[in-house]
């Protein structure tokens, strides 16, 4: 990796809702009075002037410029969640003919989840070593891996192997969500981050619901003999992505990805801890969006007896739990990150033992209630969560500085330095929490015939992340970080 540029001529504005979304940085040749000439680079689509904290070039230039590569960023990503949630619709289709149980079923979405989560920190670095746009496009063509033959291959008959490989291609979208969010990072002044990043991280998770409006339009109109229509609408979009990303998108030019800053984030405790509840919420929110559908197939036969009674519901979680995304970063700017984080996971484990109840009753209504309520938590948990890095590092720096070890200026870059890299390593391990979801309903139903075990282990599971949070960041201690 080459080492950090730091930018010049600027001024450090306050952190928002994210800090950075990858250890990356920009190095502009420019000073304070430089030209303003982004735009009009002598490469098309390069960038060599770039200084977003410069209030006149972002007025001027910049604002315009960074809107319409977070336009076309926001559809990539959307497109690329789509892909990597396919499974989470393909399972509905897979009926007796395909001689598929639930445990099997269960397998095939945790692949892409596994495979998803394994890529989100080389897709983040790619961002520096290719250019955004490049590898924009790049990222976009690669989901024609999975939606290709999945168009051509899905049908009864086909080998359970089979399946496997395709569902484990399909992990290639879960890598875009870290290298769009890490190239719009490069485009928007500090005071903008957390609304710029707060729309692209929406935008992108909207596509694990969209994707399941389409099957539910499959469904309805060409009927479940035909699996292959879903992946198949993905094909021109991809294609579109991919067209749009080269025509609108830009490289921006010194784009470095910081030296050594995962390897030091992986030293620091606070990378592990914040990764491990990110696992209680981003991991809960695609685990659970997988899943959704088979567990209610399963768990209440009678009243979803074909797929298209599941898929009418199946949507509904993940589309909640993405609006409400931002709202937990509100909740955190007004009552701190922890505290909103801590309430939450009493709230997900309340959610979970309704789902617990309503299982043994056997009640629709209420199962229905506390599984949305769980959309709804880990979507909050997920913006009180990142919300939460830059303030440790913050609070961190403040330390530094009393303690005469750095100068505020050092500390600062060290804090924004150290939360990116955390960024991009709790964002792949977070994700790593889908693939646990799905293990555990699969080995419930092996064992137990019954998703209950599951539950249980949902309900420990966001005690300890409670627990964690309350003795690390709430409990009242002269070493508790301030603001966090």
């Amino acid at each position: 990796m080459t080492s950090t540029a730091v930018p010049t001529g600027t001024k450090a504005a306050p952190d928002t809702d994210r800090t950075a979304a990858a250890p990356v940085t920009v190095g502009s040749g420019a000073g304070p009075g430089a030209p303003t000439r982004a735009a009009g680079s002598p490469r098309r689509h390069q960038l060599d002037d770039w200084r977003p904290e410069d209030p006149v070039f972002w007025r001027t230039t910049g604002a315009p410029v960074a809107r319409r590569n977070l336009i076309v960023s926001i559809a990539s990503e959307h497109i690329g969640f789509s892909v990597w949630s396919l499974w989470s619709v393909m399972v509905l289709f897979l009926g007796p003919q395909y001689g598929i149980d639930p445990a099997g079923k269960f397998l095939l979405t945790a692949v892409p989840t596994a495979l998803g989560s394994v890529l989100r920190l080389p897709y983040t670095l790619a961002v520096a070593r290719f250019g955004g746009r490049n590898w924009t496009i790049v990222s976009a063509l690669l989901l024609l891996l999975p939606a290709v033959p999945m168009a051509i291959l899905i049908e009864p008959g086909v080998s359970y192997g089979t399946l496997m490989v395709l569902a484990c291609l399909a992990g290639v979208g879960g890598g875009n969500f870290a290298s769009s969010m890490a190239n719009i990072n490069l485009f928007y002044p500090q005071r903008l981050k957390g609304w710029a990043l707060g729309l692209n991280a929406g935008g992108g998770n909207i596509g694990v619901a969209a994707v399941q409006l389409v099957g539910l339009a499959v469904l309805a109109t060409a009927g479940a003999a035909y699996p292959r229509l879903v992946p198949a609408v993905y094909l021109p979009l991809i294609v579109l992505a991919a067209l749009a990303s080269a025509r609108y998108m830009d490289n921006i030019r010194g784009a470095r990805n910081s030296k050594g800053a995962i390897r030091e984030a992986a030293r620091e405790p606070h990378t592990w801890i914040m990764s491990l509840l990110y696992i209680g919420t981003f991991g809960s929110f695609i685990g659970f969006g997988f899943a959704f559908g088979q567990v209610l197939q399963v768990q209440f036969k009678e009243q979803f007896a074909t797929p298209i009674d599941a898929a009418y519901l199946t949507f509904l979680g993940p589309l909640v739990g993405s609006l409400i995304r931002p709202v937990g970063g509100w909740l955190a700017d007004r009552f701190g990150g922890s505290l909103v984080t801590l309430v939450n996971f009493a709230a997900m484990a309340a959610g979970a033992g309704l789902v617990y109840f309503a299982s043994g009753e056997h009640s629709l209504p209420l199962y229905l209630i506390g599984f949305i309520g769980l959309f709804v938590f880990s979507g909050i948990g997920n913006g009180s969560t990142y919300k939460m890095i830059p303030a440790i590092f913050r609070a961190r720096a403040t330390l530094a500085v009393s303690a005469g070890q750095l100068d505020a200026v050092a500390a600062e870059r060290r804090a924004r330095r150290l939360s990116g890299a955390l960024i991009g390593i709790a964002g792949a391990v977070g994700a790593f929490g889908g693939v646990l979801v799905n293990i555990a309903f699969r080995q419930s139903f092996l064992t137990y015939q019954s998703a209950d075990a599951a539950y249980l282990a949902f309900i420990a599971w966001y005690a300890i992340c409670l627990t964690v949070t309350w003795v690390v960041y709430r409990r009242p201690s002269k070493h508790r970080l301030a603001g966090v």
